[in-house]
């Protein structure tokens, strides 16, 4: 049975992002051609420019699907889901090649002049300010504790320890015990006590969490 027109256009439009995205992974913005692109689909050009404007509008779309990989997996609320959305993000650029070359096109971009090289870092930093205003209607955060500031400097030291594990040549093994020890220093100057031992920062938990079933809504 013939698949629906629709359907078939989504799963190539699919297929297209993910082999981009494993090309932009391996090689740069700049190393990941076109022709290359296409042969690793195994789509035609006319296929391509029908769903995506331009190269760098197929490199935009491999951007900004970051938290589509990791939010719709947590069903947690307040501190914990904000915990657990970095745990899985650390885990998942070992393991989700989308997500790491959307993080690597993110970090390219402002040297290659892609436009719009913030988005990423604007969309990250609203999805953690939604979970420490969350984390404040629940009580779980310091009397003071200012949630614009505080989002915008959890995903500027996200950013840097990713730099940092992927410079240790360990495919950022090593970034799931960074993410650990970053809460382990932050939780107790942000978060009351009652919360601070209750939470699970146990580097394990994305792992369960990686096999769970997307939160459909």
């Amino acid at each position: 049975m013939r698949q629906p027109k629709q359907q078939r256009a989504v799963e190539t439009r699919e297929g297209i992002l993910h082999a981009a995205a494993e090309l932009f992974d391996e090689m740069g913005y700049a190393g990941a051609g076109i022709n290359r692109i296409l042969e690793r689909a195994g789509a035609t050009a006319g296929s391509l420019y029908f769903h995506f404007d331009s190269k760098e509008g197929l490199a935009r779309a491999v951007m900004n699907r970051q938290s589509e990989r990791i939010l719709p997996l947590l069903e947690s609320q307040g501190l914990q889901r904000l915990v657990d959305i970095t745990l899985l993000w650390s885990r998942q650029l070992q393991t989700d090649v989308v997500l790491r070359a959307g993080v690597r096109l993110t970090t390219e971009a402002g040297i290659l002049g892609m436009g719009e090289a913030a988005t990423p870092y604007a969309a990250w930093v609203q999805v953690m300010e939604d979970c420490l205003l969350a984390a404040g209607d629940r009580g779980e955060l310091q009397a003071g504790v200012e949630t614009a500031p505080l989002a915008e400097h959890l995903v500027a030291t996200c950013t840097g320890m990713q730099l940092l594990s992927e410079a240790a040549g360990n495919d950022r093994a090593d970034l799931p015990q960074r993410t650990q020890r970053m809460w382990q220093l932050l939780l107790p100057g942000i978060a009351v006590p009652a919360t601070v031992v209750r939470l699970d920062l146990d580097p394990r938990r994305a792992e369960a969490l990686e096999q769970s079933e997307p939160v459909s809504g």
